[in-house]
């Protein structure tokens, strides 16, 4: 069995609220980031929705969107 791209519909009768949906996040050049792996850093290039750059010192990373394990601070 494969499971469908789409999303499930919710059902206004449904005794179960209705899943929330985030807004992607967005960063811009210069923001102070946190990732879960990599640690602290800074955004050096955004490619729009797609990816994000980051230079986390001894490295620089292509962190593809939704971005899950990074945060702004």
């Amino acid at each position: 069995m494969t499971k469908s791209a789409a999303p499930k519909r919710h059902l206004p009768t449904s005794p179960f609220k209705a899943p929330v949906t985030l807004p992607p996040k967005e960063f811009a050049v210069g923001d102070q980031v946190t990732h879960d792996m990599y640690g602290l850093g800074r955004v050096t290039g955004v490619e729009e929705g797609i990816a994000t750059v980051v230079n986390f010192g001894s490295e620089e990373r292509r962190i593809l969107s939704p971005y899950s394990k990074m945060t702004k601070l």
